[in-house]
Order: structure tokens, then C-alpha cells, then sequence
């Protein structure tokens, strides 16, 4: 009996074929690299649509390049064919029908050439692995010897006989890749590079990059000074500023200056100096909302930078952040909704938010005097602001709600009593101490007897408990399902995409708002698969005249809490 198997399940599954000879033959000597690019391009083959090299190289976590260098190598042994360098393409071959050893090329064919690479490289013996890779170049890109010479040279010249043939592989690929491919245009492209060098070697020694210019960095150079447009000054100054110690980090931090339309050294200067402050006050902002954060820069993005750009400085934000967690916001959502708050309220500039939080504090210190009274002892809620704005929309002073608070304490549900003290008060034009008689106004329909106030208070509470139970549950049923909790999170990332676009005014806003658009479409389609109205998604209270509060926008009774008391007096 064989040592493996495949159970039942497994052998449901479906496969991907490999030729057995490709495992007995070739696998054991092929390169690890190469056996597992081969296998997953065999996958893509007959598994995936369309797919790129880029696909291929992402999916399996290396470079594109390394992808290509596999392929090139599994070329050689015959199991693929290239067809086509751009967009690279390959064809897997037969392994049945190719001979198992690397393609072979002639010594004597470059026989000449072999002399002069080994006069170059005096300083080691040069393999025959090595010489193949120098024979592929010239019989895969059509270099001339002379032209690849010349490349091996310029190698040798830069980074000694120790130099790797990778190296000068890849040196040779970008020359083959502007279509160098001959003696004349390699010089001349040498001549470039030599042109430049005196501007890199400059830059190199502001950034601190003790080795010399290569090629590849010519290339880089060139993206800089002539796709972007920077100086020679400005690149340094993007160095030092960014503290960018190589290319690659050379290269991002123009590229974000480019993408900031920030060219000369001032401008440079000014942004970096901003950004450092912005990042700085990041950190702070994060450190009062009590929010732990490993990365600032999708903070930044998403948050800071728009707050910024609405006009809230950097010392408002920080003062802002700690009254947000004092108040129980204690995220960067919850403080960007505050902000919105504000924002439509004009209330923007430092002073106008110091105002803003003096006048709430004296505001929240009378709403905990006002709970005091009733007997509370719990932290300030949206829903006490909210009675208390009322209450004073109906023109009744501090004086008048404390009166009511007092009557309250002992309740059930406090504040609801004080809603229903007050609205009686109101009704009856009760609106100073003195006019107050007895104790708090009972509730009573069509002149009968009162029904206990603490009875209606809970048949209230218990309706619109139901009915936000039934909503909160109808979005977690939503959001438990994965394509439609994809499409929310985009829109909200949208929805702050499009904030950040009206505040800056960059013209991308349509862009966005069609997004938008095209998102909540599908978000409604998938929610129709789903049988969910989006409707649902909000409390759907019985009375739809004073949201089962028992009281209308006015503070009388309503019509359903009349025929309650009636209901409960006949039962």
C-alpha cells in the first residue's frame, strides 16, 4: 500500500494538472524559485481569467523582476516559451517532448567575447553558469559583443571584479529596455549618464549615500529633474528635509512633493515643516481620545488634513480632542462628527471653540445638577441635551426645570417625568414658581381619573426600546453579510473622500459623488437580495406623531397617550 493517499474529500476537489515527468525530472534540479513561479503560472493557466506577470509576481510575494528572471530560466531548459516581452507573455511547452538540460549555446560563436569578458573580470575565474547568462543577453535582446562589452565594463568600473552577474544582467535589461542594444547607442547613453553624474554625486553626498551613481540611478535622476521638474537644490532639500538616506526614499518623497505641486526650496521647506507639525499634533490628538495608533499617515489623510483644510489649527484640534474624550467621543469618527457639527455652526477659529466649550461646560455642570436633583447619578447623555434644549424652546428658565426635578426624583424614569411635568406646566401657562399649585400634574384623559405617571413612562420606554432593538438588528443582519458590509465601508470611506474634495475644491467632486452614486446603487441591490429594507434601518415607532414619546413636537399630550390612559383604566 503506497504512504500517501487523498481522502474522499480531497478527491472531490478540483486540480491542477502537472506533467509527471516535469516532477520526476525537472523538479529536483530546477531552482526552488523557478518550480514555484512554474506551478502557480500553471494554476493561473487553467484556474484564473485575465492575469498579468505583475498578477503573478504580487500573488506569490516577489518582485516582477524576479518573476521574468524565472521565466527566462525555465526558457532555457525548454518547459516555457516567451512570445513576448511587452506585454511579457509565455507559453508553457510539453514537457514530454524537450530534452530536460538548458538550451545550449556555441562556445565558438563567442569564443572572442569570452577572452575579452575574462580580460575585463581579471580578478576571478569566470564560470560556465556565468557565460551562459552573457550568451543568453546577446541571443535573447540582440546586443552586439561590443555593446554588451562595453555594459560589462561600466559594471566592472563601478563595483569591481567582485561584481555579481545578476548585476550586469539587469544593467543590460534597462539598456535593452531604451533600446540599446548596440555599440553606438550604449555609449551614447554612457554619455548621458555621465552628464549627470556630477548632479547625482551632489545629491548622493547631501543625503548621505557613500556609494557612487549607477546607471539605475541615472535613470531616476532624469524622472526627477525632467518628468517632475525639480532642481538639483530642491532634490537635496527634499533629502534633508525627509531625511530620505537612498534613491527609493529620495524618489517617494519627490513623488509626494510632486503630487503637492511643492517645487522650489522654500515651498519644500514650508511643507515639510508643516507636515512634521501636523504629524506631531497627530500623535497628541491620538494620545487625548486615548486612541492607540502604530501609523499616523491614514489618520492624517483621512482626518487631520481635512480639518486643516476646513480652517481648524493645530492647537483648536488638540483642545478639541480633549473635550471629546471628556464627552464620551473617544475616536477619531466620533471627533470628525463633532467637528462637522461645529463646521456647520461656524464655529471654526480657537476663540469661537473656547467659547463653544466655556458656555457647554457651564451647560453640562447644570445638566448634572439637574440629574442631581432627580436622583441620577449617571454620566451626561445626548438625550438629557436634548430635553434640555427643548425645555428651554418652551421658554421655561433653570428655576422652572429644577422645580420639575425635584418632583421627579424617586421616579422611574426621571427625565421622562420631568417631559411630562413640564409639557402640563406648559399647557397651563405655568411658567414662574409662584403659579405652581400642589404637586406635579397628573395625567388624566377626558376629566377621568389620574393613571400613575410611572405606568405610562414604562409602556413608553418599552415601545421605543422594541422598535430600536428592531432596527439595531436589522443592520447587524446587513452587516453580517459580507458584500454588503464591503459596500458600507466604501461609502463611508467616500463620504470622507468627498469632504476632503469640497474642502480643498480640487474639482474631483462630481468624480466622487457619481461613486457614491454607484456604490449606494449596489448597496441597495445587494440588500434587496438580501430581503432587507433599508428603511428598517431607523426605529419605526408606533406613533408616528410624537415617536412614542407619549408628547408631540409641542409638548401636549398625544392622541395615543390619551387613548393609553383609556385602554389601561377599562383593562
Amino acid at each position: 500500500m503506497a504512504f500517501i493517499s487523498l481522502s474522499p474529500e480531497l478527491s472531490a476537489k478540483s486540480f491542477t494538472g502537472v506533467e509527471n515527468k516535469f516532477i520526476t525530472k525537472y523538479m529536483p534540479v530546477l531552482d526552488p524559485l523557478a518550480v514555484k513561479v512554474y506551478l502557480y503560472g500553471l494554476y493561473l493557466s487553467g484556474n484564473a481569467g485575465t492575469f498579468t506577470i505583475d498578477d503573478l509576481a504580487k500573488s506569490l510575494n516577489i518582485s516582477e523582476e524576479q518573476a521574468v528572471n524565472c521565466f527566462e530560466y525555465l526558457d532555457e531548459f525548454e518547459l516555457v516559451q516567451i512570445t513576448c516581452r511587452s506585454p511579457f507573455e509565455v507559453t508553457y511547452l510539453d514537457a514530454e517532448n524537450v530534452s530536460g538540460t538548458p538550451k545550449k549555446y556555441k562556445p565558438e560563436k563567442y569564443a572572442d567575447f569570452a577572452k575579452s569578458v575574462q580580460a575585463i573580470i581579471k580578478g576571478r575565474m569566470i564560470s560556465t553558469n556565468e557565460y551562459r547568462e552573457y550568451f543568453y543577453l546577446m541571443d535573447e535582446y540582440g546586443f552586439e559583443q561590443s555593446a554588451l562589452l562595453m555594459i560589462v565594463n561600466y559594471c566592472v568600473n563601478m563595483k569591481g571584479d567582485d561584481i555579481r552577474v545578476q548585476y550586469i544582467k539587469k544593467v543590460a535589461k534597462s539598456f535593452a529596455a531604451e533600446g540599446a542594444t548596440t555599440a553606438k547607442k550604449v555609449d551614447e547613453k554612457l554619455a548621458q549618464f555621465t552628464s549627470s553624474t556630477p548632479s547625482l554625486l551632489k545629491i548622493f553626498s547631501a543625503a548621505g549615500i557613500s556609494r557612487r551613481p549607477g546607471i539605475e540611478d541615472d535613470a531616476l535622476y532624469k524622472k526627477w529633474s525632467g518628468e517632475f521638474g525639480f532642481s538639483d537644490e530642491a532634490i537635496i532639500a527634499a533629502a534633508r528635509y525627509f531625511k530620505a538616506k537612498t534613491t527609493e526614499k529620495i524618489d517617494e518623497a519627490l513623488g509626494e512633493l510632486y503630487r503637492n505641486k511643492k517645487f522650489d526650496v522654500k515651498e519644500i521647506e514650508f511643507y515639510c515643516k508643516n507636515k512634521n507639525s501636523v504629524h506631531a499634533a497627530t500623535v497628541e490628538i491620538a494620545k487625548a481620545l486615548g486612541v492607540y495608533m502604530q501609523n499616523a499617515a491614514p489618520y492624517i489623510e483621512n482626518y487631520v488634513s481635512i480639518w486643516c483644510d476646513r480652517g481648524y489649527e493645530l492647537p483648536a484640534l488638540k483642545t478639541l480632542a480633549s473635550y471629546c474624550f471628556t464627552h464620551g467621543r473617544k475616536s477619531f469618527e466620533e471627533m470628525d462628527d463633532f467637528i462637522k457639527t461645529l463646521y456647520d455652526k461656524g464655529i471654526i477659529s480657537e476663540k469661537a471653540i473656547n467659547s463653544y466649550i466655556e458656555m457647554t461646560n457651564a451647560e453640562d455642570e447644570f445638566i448634572k445638577k439637574v440629574l442631581s436633583s432627580c436622583g441620577l447619578t449617571r454620566r451626561i447623555i445626548s438625550l438629557d441635551r436634548e430635553f434640555i434644549a427643548k425645555w428651554r424652546e418652551w421658554n421655561f428658565s433653570d428655576e422652572m426645570i429644577l422645580k420639575a426635578a425635584e418632583l421627579a426624583a424617586g421616579k422611574n424614569n426621571p427625565m421622562a417625568y420631568m417631559n411630562g411635568v413640564l409639557s402640563s406646566w406648559k399647557s397651563s401657562g405655568v411658567f414662574t414658581p409662584d403659579k405652581i399649585t400642589g404637586a406635579a400634574p397628573a395625567v388624566t384623559s377626558r376629566g377621568e381619573k389620574t393613571v400613575d405617571r410611572s405606568v405610562i413612562e414604562r409602556h413608553y420606554s418599552k415601545l421605543r426600546q422594541i422598535a430600536e432593538d428592531r432596527a439595531e438588528k436589522t443592520l447587524e443582519k446587513a452587516l453580517a453579510d459580507k458584500v454588503y458590509a464591503k459596500l458600507h465601508k466604501e461609502l463611508n470611506s467616500l463620504n470622507i473622500q468627498l469632504a476632503f474634495a469640497e474642502s480643498r475644491a480640487d474639482g474631483t467632486e462630481d468624480e466622487i459623488t457619481q461613486k457614491i452614486a454607484d456604490t449606494e446603487k449596489n448597496a441597495d441591490a445587494r440588500l434587496k437580495e438580501l430581503g432587507i429594507d433599508k428603511a428598517d434601518f431607523e426605529p419605526h415607532y408606533n406613533c408616528k406623531i410624537c415617536g412614542d414619546t407619549g408628547y408631540d413636537a409641542n409638548g401636549n399630550p398625544c392622541r395615543c397617550l390619551k387613548k393609553f390612559i383609556e385602554d389601561y383604566k377599562r383593562a
